[in-house]
This record gives structure tokens, C-alpha cells and sequence, in this order.
């Protein structure tokens, strides 16, 4: 018997430059960019005022979950690992910015009330003054351990990046070199949102428990700048990111990484056998998506104004990985387009945008049967779009003369 072994090969690189070999990636900075002049003059804070404030934040919340579901393509679509725990990446992210957001924000509040008064307030009374204005919410008056930096923008967007990346690299660490791959990863990621979720849930986490961080709409030092002004910031920081989590992530995926990982997607054993190091392959992968999970997560929950630990719940995980799953794995526009076009119809059906439909016997209301549609379109595509509405636009392509 004779056993023929070949080894995960890469095609030629084309001739030019990465751009050039890349043109789905010229088109989507493109189209991103015209999206992002087309919001800025149609804007309350910078254009004509077409748009509302409201709608522009929605814009850029999107945005957001565009640049968290690459990420997912990324590990699932590219290096096949379904993980139902990206989530908590993001929310660990929002987290993170959310503590120096609400942290300032207050201090600048205690500093005015407290300076009213004839003698100087000393840094002691302040810094008591915010631990009780933040936590007295959950009957405490000491700051925990944890807010000790909060005040330090450049240490939280530090944390940023460290706290998810960090989570990443042990538990991939543990779960990969113990070889746990399938269904069983997807529950160990789904169990760790949920003992995270739950453990935020507690007050005594420092995290304000169920009440989570609030007003994070509002820059510490800029109260005086309206939310029209404010909300285009962070559109276009978010752009921003989306384009740049684009292009990093096309460059990943172009070239001999991006073959190996897709090779471990479609036979992990035979990509070990040849000699390759499978595991540093995936933790790299899910390291690095979770952090990018971590930036998403911090500019979307400012424009969001709010974060809890119901934001980080499995479910939260379970509709990323249908997002992909309707866009089209293993295509990183598919993954924005099945993104944005779910959390958009979502905000539309669930925002009171849609007419509830009044069917004789029984009434939608869209609020309640948004789910229902969601489960529905997902079993369509399924059926009838395996490869997603990403893959749909590849065949539209291909059928033009």
C-alpha cells in the first residue's frame, strides 16, 4: 500500500501589489469611503441635516459589528473555529473605555460641585466623591481595585487591547494544545460568556452589576460640543477602524498564512501531520480576532451610551455567528454584508420603522416576531444560499457577460 502525502501548498503570488492582486479590497475602501462622505454631508453636526443624530450613531454602531463579524469570519470562515464567545471580547472592550468614560466624566462633575465651596477640595474628597457618585448605586462608597488607572486614558485604551488579547491567549492556549476542536470548542467559548456574563452580573465585581456603565455618550472635557458633533467622531473613527481591520485582515487571509489556516479549516490532521504547528496557527488566529473584537467593542458601546452584562450573554455570540452565516463564510465583505444588513433591518423592525401587520386572527408585531423572521432567513439562506448573500453577489458577478 502506498500513501501519497502532499503538502499545503500556495499558489504563486501574482505579479503586483498586494492592491492589485486584491481588488475586492480596493472596492470595499472605496465604497466605504463614499458611505462615510455620504453620512458626513448628509449629517446634523457637519452636512444638511438629513439625517438625525440618532440615525448617525445607529450608522456607526454598525459599523462596529462590520469590523467584530470580520473578525468572526476570520476564525470561523478562514481557520474554522466557531466561537460563541467573541462577544465577551467586544463587551470586554466597552468595558474598558467605558470605566475612564464614566470615571472623568464624574470626577469633572464632583470638582465643579465640590469647588463652590470657600476652601479647595483635596484629592482624598475627590476621589471619595466619585467612588460614591458611580457606586453608590449598588450601596457602596469605595472605589474598587480595579478603577485604581480609570482615570488614565492611555492606560484603559491600553486595556483595550491587553484585557481581551490577554483572555484570548490563555484560553486558546488551554483549550488548543489540549486539542478540544469542534462542537466542543464552540461549547467551551459559549460557556466562557456565560461564566463572564454571570460574573459581571454580581455588584461586588466592581462593575456596577446589572446596572452596568452609563452616560458614556458624553466626553469627558467636551461637554460643551454637541452630540451631532460628537457622533461623526466617532462614525469616522469607526470607519476608520473597519477599513483598517479590513485591510489587515485581507492581508492575513491573501497569502501563506491565510493558505495554511484554510487548510487547517478543511483537514487539521493531515496540515499536524505535515509539520505544521496547528495550534500557534489557531491561537494566533484567535488572539488577534479577539482583539480586534476588544476595538470594535470600544467604539461602539460610547456611541451606544450604555453597557451591561446582558450585552455579553451568549445569544449576543450565537447572532454573530448567524450574521456570517447569512453573509458568507470565508468572504470578509460577506461578513459586512451580512452584518450590517441583519443589525439594520433589526433596528428598523425592532425601532418602530416597520408598520405592524394585522392578519385577522392574529397581529406581528415586529418587536416580538423580529426573532422569528431573523430564525426563518437564516434557514433560507441555508437552504437555498450555502454560501451566503456573499456568495450570491460572487454568482451575480460571474453571469455578467
Amino acid at each position: 500500500m502506498s500513501i501519497e502525502i502532499s503538502r499545503v501548498t500556495t499558489a504563486p503570488a501574482p505579479r503586483g501589489s498586494f492592491l492589485r492582486a486584491n481588488p475586492s479590497v480596493l472596492w470595499f475602501m472605496g465604497l466605504l469611503g463614499l458611505f462615510t462622505l455620504g453620512v458626513t454631508i448628509l449629517s446634523e453636526g457637519f452636512g444638511i441635516g438629513a439625517i438625525s443624530t440618532n440615525l448617525v450613531k445607529i450608522l456607526g454602531m454598525t459599523l462596529c459589528l462590520c469590523l467584530i463579524a470580520i473578525a468572526m469570519d476570520v476564525v470561523w470562515g478562514y481557520c474554522g473555529i466557531l466561537s460563541l464567545g467573541h462577544f465577551a471580547f467586544f463587551g470586554l472592550g466597552g468595558y474598558a473605555i467605558g470605566m475612564w468614560l464614566m470615571y472623568a466624566r464624574t470626577e469633572i462633575v464632583i470638582r465643579d460641585s465640590l469647588g463652590r465651596g470657600t476652601i479647595p477640595p483635596t484629592e482624598l474628597e475627590v476621589a471619595e466623591g466619585v467612588a460614591a457618585q458611580i457606586f453608590g448605586v449598588v450601596g457602596s462608597s469605595e472605589l474598587p481595585l480595579i478603577w485604581s488607572f480609570a482615570g488614565s486614558l492611555p492606560f484603559q485604551l491600553a486595556m483595550v487591547v491587553l484585557v481581551p488579547g490577554l483572555l484570548a491567549l490563555v484560553f486558546g492556549w488551554l483549550a488548543f494544545r489540549s486539542r478540544v476542536t469542534g462542537v466542543y470548542l464552540s461549547i467551551l467559548t459559549q460557556a466562557m460568556t456565560l461564566a463572564l456574563a454571570l460574573y459581571l452580573f454580581q455588584n461586588d465585581t466592581g462593575l456596577r452589576g446589572n446596572n452596568g456603565l452609563s452616560g458614556l455618550q458624553n466626553i469627558p472635557g467636551y461637554q460643551h460640543v454637541p452630540q451631532s458633533v460628537i457622533s461623526m467622531w466617532f462614525f469616522w473613527a469607526s470607519a476608520v477602524a473597519l477599513g483598517a481591520g479590513y485591510l489587515l485582515f485581507a492581508w492575513v487571509v491573501s497569502g501563506k498564512f491565510g493558505s495554511v489556516i484554510r487548510a487547517i479549516r478543511d483537514n487539521e490532521a493531515r496540515v499536524r501531520f505535515l509539520g505544521y504547528n496547528v495550534e500557534g496557527y489557531k491561537l494566533f488566529v484567535f488572539t488577534i480576532t479577539a482583539v480586534i473584537s476588544g476595538i470594535a467593542g470600544a467604539l461602539y458601546y460610547p456611541q451606544a451610551g450604555i453597557i451591561n452584562p446582558a450585552e455579553i450573554a451568549p445569544i449576543a455570540s450565537i447572532y454573530l455567528a448567524v450574521w456570517v452565516a447569512i453573509g458568507g463564510r470565508g468572504r470578509l465583505y460577506g461578513a459586512v454584508i451580512g452584518a450590517a444588513s441583519v443589525s439594520l433591518l433589526s433596528s428598523w423592525l425592532t425601532g418602530g420603522g416597520a408598520p405592524n401587520i394585522d392578519l385577522g386572527l392574529f397581529r406581528i408585531v415586529w418587536t416580538d416576531w423580529w426573532l422569528v423572521f431573523l430564525g426563518l432567513g437564516f434557514v433560507a439562506v441555508t437552504l437555498f444560499f450555502p454560501k451566503g448573500m456573499g456568495g450570491l453577489f460572487d454568482y451575480l458577478v460571474r453571469k455578467k457577460p
